[in-house]
């Protein structure tokens, strides 16, 4: 799973990103200090494998992660290849989702590359870039289906009309994300790798004074959260620079920090946790002494599948699936008393899994 962190010059973004990752990504008051992309892995907050492992005496703890890439700030004119506009949208294309950075602070010794602050103008600038290059992409897809409908298949004219329809909606300067498509139509959609169909988290970097405070009192901020709820897609209120300041603290201080702040916990952990559930991804667990594991799997996935997670060997001699929810076990105080008490499921080739599994795959190869 790999989430790229946009935005525009100056908004944050690779203050944001070193604070994910203790990465030291440069952070200079100027634009394009990002060329090429920083990439890091950050493990998903999951209290569940803490205990569980305890209750395992487990020797290793392997949680989910998150692939973040810092992508280069984007300018006006990306799609024409201004800036660094080429390198920019090619980055994008690689990665499942968008954390948007959107700059909701006032701060004089910062510089802006559009000189004032305006989160809905920033947003409009960078969605505007990618919808323009969805429509080159788009463009040429369809004039090759329109000049095929002559052949007499009638499925370039189903093809054409629904390129037409994406053309339709690029063209009103809305993303394609959003669009109301058959199950059969969002499948020939998703094979156009288009960028405005990546789902997306719009981060509103706030000054340290705003943090704690409910969305509604930043008026910046309240502005994306708005935007956002109209387009469909999700807000989460963040201060790169305090945060960044926090991961530089050990766990004890940065708790305390935090709880100065009036807040629950980091905005780090709830962008990693909020970028989970926005691509529909759960957990399931393995838990023994040797180790205990989240996998990450799409919620749906049915047990065969989640099993081939592990091993190939899993799904293709899959028997079935011994299943307990996680909370359930460790108020059953372990995976034998929990059997004899009849709490421990078994489930077949159609069980879809849920979060918080606690699995025993048995197979036969």
């Amino acid at each position: 799973m790999k989430l790229g962190v946009v935005g525009l010059p100056n908004v944050g973004k690779s203050t944001l990103f070193n604070s994910i990752m203790h990465a030291g990504a440069q952070a200079a008051n100027f634009p394009f200090c990002t060329i090429e992309p920083n990439v890091g892995v950050v493990a998903v907050p999951d209290e569940r494998l803490e205990k569980l492992a305890a209750l395992y005496q487990s020797k290793k703890v392997t949680p989910a992660v998150i692939e973040f890439v810092d992508i280069a700030g984007l300018v006006k004119g990306a799609s024409k290849g201004e800036g660094l506009g080429n390198k920019f949208l090619s980055h994008i294309r690689e990665v499942d989702a968008i954390v948007h950075v959107v700059r909701c602070f006032i701060d004089d010794n910062v510089t802006h590359v559009e000189e004032t602050v305006d989160p809905l103008r920033d947003i409009s600038i960078i969605n505007l870039e990618l919808i323009l290059a969805d429509m080159e992409s788009v463009q040429k897809r369809y004039d090759k289906a329109f000049g095929m409908i002559k052949s007499g298949d009638k499925k370039y004219k189903v093809e054409a009309d629904l390129l037409r329809r994406v053309l339709d909606r690029l063209e009103e300067e809305k993303p394609v994300r959003g669009m109301e498509l058959s199950e059969e139509e969002q499948k020939y959609v998703d094979g156009l790798f288009l960028l405005t169909t990546k789902p997306v988290i719009y981060a509103a970097n706030v000054s340290e004074e705003d943090m704690g405070k409910a969305i509604e009192e930043i008026p910046l901020a309240a502005k994306v959260k708005k935007y956002a709820e109209e387009e469909g897609s999700e807000t989460l209120v963040i201060s790169a620079k305090t945060e960044e300041e926090i991961s530089e603290l050990p766990k004890e201080d940065a708790e305390m920090f935090l709880e100065e702040l009036g807040v629950k916990e980091s905005g780090l952990d709830r962008l990693v946790k909020a970028s989970y559930k926005l691509l529909g991804l759960i957990s399931f667990l393995t838990s023994g002494e040797p180790e205990t594991r989240a996998w990450t799997i799409k919620e749906g996935t049915k047990a065969p599948q989640a099993a081939g997670k592990i091993h190939s060997d899993f799904e293709k001699g899959f028997i079935r699936a011994e299943c307990i929810d996680w909370q359930l076990l460790i108020e059953c105080g372990n995976y034998t008393k929990a059997k004899e008490l009849g709490k421990v499921r078994s489930e077949g080739k159609d069980y879809v899994m849920r979060d918080g599994d606690v699995v025993l795959f048995r197979f036969n190869v």
